[in-house]
């Protein structure tokens, strides 16, 4: 696979000895075809789970995980318009991420800026070369939400929806809290409005109501993102084959950004475990039901749990159970749910001393480009 040999890079770079995709305890879901989950594995200072249910024809998600003694990074890739800009930040933003970390010492706000930046840079490469092939590859996108986990420290970069949250001990040590460590944006939040607002005083029509919910340009609902080329570069939407092919809008000034919000923060002692997952999981449920839930119960196949609570609440939007919704086909289901992919993070002993850790092993575990396809191809 892609990721895979994008993993063996970056073990290369670092002289790590690498792990795999999937690894053990990674299973497709019992009773729904277009469910798969990894029960548990451990990373630095605790362990992981992964799950990821598919709902449009071709899985828009892509998950990951990148676990070393030094720290582990976590990706959460939710594409829009088709599969083609979260498959290649998928394969690319990782490796940016430890390209700079390497040549500035360590990781930083500024690493994860650059490396934001760069896969960018390349998406916008591709697009430029290929557009006229491929039509469709000007106009997907992808929401980035990356978190990384290093010398007591978290620091979480955002594009787009995706949402990282914190679950923390409770002063009574009896029940958790969550913190939210992402910014949204997205236009159905009242500040990101008018920030595009603000941002263009001239255009009476930068966000429109329209269909239910709010969209800029009457296009699409998210302000930041890698790709969606043709809602940045007005110089492409000047072309008039551009306009004819792919978009016939004409901007005066770039309506969409990849500049990423990102937080720091210091792990503390009643800090418990990390959420990342993609706004399918949020439009079911809120932050504080997701933290009671992973809280509440056994560690093994807990992503697994968030995404079947989300899709509980999914049903019963529809008056139906989720059984009923685990038997329609994909992309018919995409009508009742996004795709959804949710990786938890246990922080168990985040004061552990890494020098006495194996330097030599690192592990890189993906989430299926397609569960589909995989299940397919298993049967």
């Amino acid at each position: 696979m892609v990721q895979s040999s994008c993993c063996r890079r970056i073990a290369r770079l670092f002289g790590w000895r690498g792990g795999g995709s999937g690894g053990a305890g990674a299973v497709s879901g019992v009773g729904d075809g277009l469910l798969w989950h990894m029960e548990l594995k451990p990373h630095a200072s605790g362990d992981f789970s992964i799950a990821v249910v598919q709902a449009n024809s071709s899985l828009e998600d892509q998950g990951q995980v990148l676990t070393s003694p030094f720290g582990t990074y976590v990706g959460v890739f939710d594409g829009h318009g088709g599969p083609e800009a979260s498959r290649f930040v998928n394969t690319r933003l990782f490796g940016h991420l430890q390209k700079f970390a390497s040549e500035q010492g360590g990781l930083s706000a500024e690493v994860m800026r650059k490396a934001f930046a760069a896969t960018e840079e390349e998406f916008l490469h591709l697009v430029k070369h290929s557009w006229i092939k491929r039509p469709q590859i000007a106009s997907v996108g992808s929401c980035c939400l990356v978190g990384a986990i290093t010398n007591d420290m978290i620091y979480v970069a955002n594009l787009g929806d995706s949402r990282a949250v914190l679950g923390r001990r409770a002063a009574n040590g009896r029940s958790v809290v969550a913190e939210r460590l992402s910014s949204d944006h997205n236009v159905a939040v009242e500040e990101v409005r008018k920030e595009l607002t603000e941002m263009h005083p001239d255009d009476s029509h930068i966000v429109v109501y329209t269909r239910g919910v709010w969209r800029i340009k009457g296009i699409i609902q998210v302000s930041r993102s890698i790709g969606d080329v043709y809602l940045k570069r007005p110089d492409f939407c000047r072309d008039p084959l551009f306009q004819q092919i792919v978009c016939p809008i004409p901007l005066k000034r770039p309506v969409m950004t990849a500049e990423p919000t990102i937080q720091v923060r210091g792990l503390k002692p009643n800090d418990l475990f990390l959420i990342f997952a993609s706004d399918g999981l949020w439009e079911q449920l809120n932050d504080e039901d997701a933290v009671e839930i992973v809280f509440k119960n056994p560690r093994a196949g807990i992503a697994k749990r968030l995404v079947k609570a989300a899709l509980n609440v999914a049903a019963k939007k529809r008056e139906m159970r989720y059984d009923d919704i685990k038997k329609i086909d994909r992309g018919i289901r995409r009508h009742f749910h996004d795709d959804i992919t949710a990786i938890v993070i246990y922080l168990d002993h985040c004061h552990a001393d890494s020098s006495k850790l194996n330097s030599s092993l690192v592990d890189c575990t993906n989430a299926p480009i397609d569960i589909f396809s995989m299940t397919a191809d298993e049967s």
